[in-house]
């Protein structure tokens, strides 16, 4: 994911155009020092358990579930959340309190660039491990650039908009990179000395299909880690439509609605990352043996570590 080669000037470009693969980050269109309103969902049921911040929407205890390998996946040990570079003060002394001791983050550093680098707590050690998206955030940020109805509705219009999802969800499973990516957090997981936490941009896609991924190894029921997968509309619903009414005030879309499908998450696209698992390696099992090279004590220091 590069940087556009439309004529994107500032400040709209780094106030408007938070646009990293295929979401636009709210904070990109909320004024420095503004609070970011992060309500926990109706949807979003018990075992969820939501930390809340300020400046971000999607962080979330990966704990609670109930697996078919032990009681339940235990609170405290694994976070799955949205980028981290707009967080208060406050927000870091209540990461702090998590005790983290590793934030793995999947942006690129494009997305960096526009978002900011994490705010941790100092005991928290930030760990880049980018995964791409094969330039769809680029060409998608300059055809909002462009400010040309015509070239967005080409791009995103109809059915292309999720197709470029599901196109991104097919590389979770085929991207030698993006698997060793998503292999090394799981070890970090099974094999650190205390909690990991992993995001992306908008805490859904990239780090909803690893989050997908690390319940099945739990066993955790695959209706229950999609639901879990599907809760970020819940969470990122205020703050996207947020950013779709900034990019029409600010004139860069006449219709931004069309950006609906690529912030979201749909179990179309978690399934077309499943469908490319079993073509690629059979099922989900020789996935993460296979794909993600993970041995038997890999998935067992999993297990043990975060089963009660």
């Amino acid at each position: 994911m590069h940087a556009p080669q439309a004529d994107i000037t500032a400040p709209s470009r780094r106030r408007v155009l938070g646009v990293t693969l295929g979401v636009a980050t709210a904070a990109a269109l909320v004024p420095a020092g503004a609070a970011v309103a992060h309500d926990r969902p109706a949807s979003a049921a018990p075992p969820i358990r939501q930390i809340p911040l300020q400046g971000a929407v999607n962080v979330r205890d990966l704990g609670g579930y109930r697996a078919r390998y032990g009681g339940r996946v235990r609170y405290g040990y694994v976070y799955r959340a949205d980028a981290l570079g707009k967080l208060t003060d406050a927000d870091v002394s209540a990461l702090a309190g998590l005790w983290l001791r590793r934030s793995v983050d999947f942006r690129v550093p494009f997305e960096v660039q526009m978002d900011g680098a994490d705010r941790l707590p100092p005991a928290a050690a930030a760990v880049a491990r980018p995964i791409s998206d094969g330039g769809m955030s680029a060409e998608l940020i300059a055809a909002i650039g462009s400010k040309d109805p015509v070239r967005q509705e080409a791009l995103l219009g109809g059915d292309r908009a999720a197709a470029m999802m599901r196109k991104v969800y097919r590389t979770f499973a085929s991207d030698a990179a993006a698997r060793a990516a998503f292999a090394q957090t799981l070890r970090d997981v099974a094999r650190g000395d205390g909690p990991v936490l992993f995001h992306c941009t908008a805490g859904k896609d990239r780090t909803g299909w690893l989050a997908y991924v690390l319940l099945g190894v739990l066993g955790v029921s695959s209706r229950v880690a999609v639901a879990d997968y599907l809760a970020s509309n819940g969470f990122r619903a205020e703050a996207d439509a947020r950013t779709r009414a900034g990019l029409k005030q600010a004139g860069m879309m006449e219709n931004p609605d069309l950006l609906i499908p690529v912030q979201e998450v749909r179990a179309e696209y978690l399934a077309a990352g499943l469908d490319q698992v079993r073509a690629d390696f059979g099922s989900l099992e020789r996935y993460v043996s296979l794909g993600l090279g993970l041995d038997r004590r890999d998935v067992a220091l999993l297990r043990a570590r975060l089963l009660d």
